[in-house]
């Protein structure tokens, strides 16, 4: 599943998401379109809690893309 698919599902825009995660629309912008290497746990707690999700619901891992340093 994806945050945007959630965000649909409940009616959430993306402006309000990333003013209750604290990080402007920009980053959060990065963040949903999996253009990031890294996220503050408090900030995965913060999103699954608004989208009623588990990390599991929203991440994925890629074992073709390159490790980070």
């Amino acid at each position: 599943m994806t945050i945007d698919r959630l965000m649909v599902e409940r009616k959430l825009k993306s402006k309000d998401v990333a003013e209750a995660l604290g990080i402007t629309e920009a980053n959060f912008s990065l963040l949903k379109n999996g253009h990031v290497k890294g996220m503050r746990f408090g900030t995965l707690d913060k999103l699954c809690t608004l989208l009623g999700c588990q990390p599991g619901d929203i991440l994925r891992h890629d074992p073709s893309e390159p490790e980070a340093d």
